[in-house]
């Protein structure tokens, strides 16, 4: 039961304030978040195929696309492996970038969110390029794919500049660390390039250069 007083005021609202009213609260509803995210029932699709040393079984990607207005962009991704042992973290990753890829006007950032993840038994070489896990191997894989397509422009090739660096990172990938098995974890790092020459424990990493014997 509502109770009157004295000092009780009502105010009769107008047909035009109520319609105004309604206009605006219709207006925000329709506002639409991000882009169009329903999935046609025909897309494009690009299949990758990636050996990692994180994962027993070669993983094959499949990444599809839509060109709308002349825009193109990403709409799902699926993960597939022999190795059934990883099977629902594949749906989970396939789920979540899906979800990102079609509700995102800007999907990169999960590039770098992918990368930012480390294998707590440390990561690999691969290609002249290092890699912390196997989440960081399928953003270079997604990022490869943006750039095929042309979601993205790839960045301008520009040639290393060899300091004397360069050298070293070669020695350590062809030394060969298929599996991490000749590289442990480095103390100062936590990489995964330490290595043990002439009985003295040795860190790969160039910018690292942790060395055992020198202390």
């Amino acid at each position: 039961m509502i109770k009157l007083g004295a000092s009780t005021k009502i105010e009769e609202i107008s047909k035009k304030k109520k319609s105004e009213t309604n206009k605006s609260q219709v207006s925000i509803s329709s506002t639409p978040i991000a882009q169009n995210n329903q999935r046609p029932e025909v897309v494009d699709a690009k299949v990758y195929k990636l050996k990692s040393a994180f994962v027993k079984n070669s993983v094959f990607i499949t990444l599809s696309y839509v060109k709308e207005a002349d825009i193109i962009r990403p709409i799902e991704i699926f993960i597939n492996s022999k190795d059934l042992t990883r099977a629902p973290e594949y749906v989970v990753l396939t789920r979540l970038v899906s979800a990102i890829f079609r509700r995102s006007n800007d999907p990169m950032f999960i590039l770098e969110e992918l990368q930012g993840i480390f294998d707590p038994n440390g990561g690999t070489y691969k290609d002249g390029k290092y890699y912390h896990s196997f989440y960081a191997e399928i953003a270079d894989v997604i990022e490869r794919f943006f750039f095929d397509v042309g979601v993205v422009e790839p960045p301008d090739t520009r040639p290393i500049e060899d300091n004397g660096k360069l050298k070293k990172v070669v020695h350590a990938k062809e030394e060969g660390n298929s599996g991490n098995k000749e590289f442990r974890i480095c103390k100062e790092c936590n990489n995964r390039t330490l290595k043990t020459e002439n009985g003295c424990d040795i860190c790969m990493d160039p910018d690292c250069g942790y060395s055992k014997c020198d202390k």
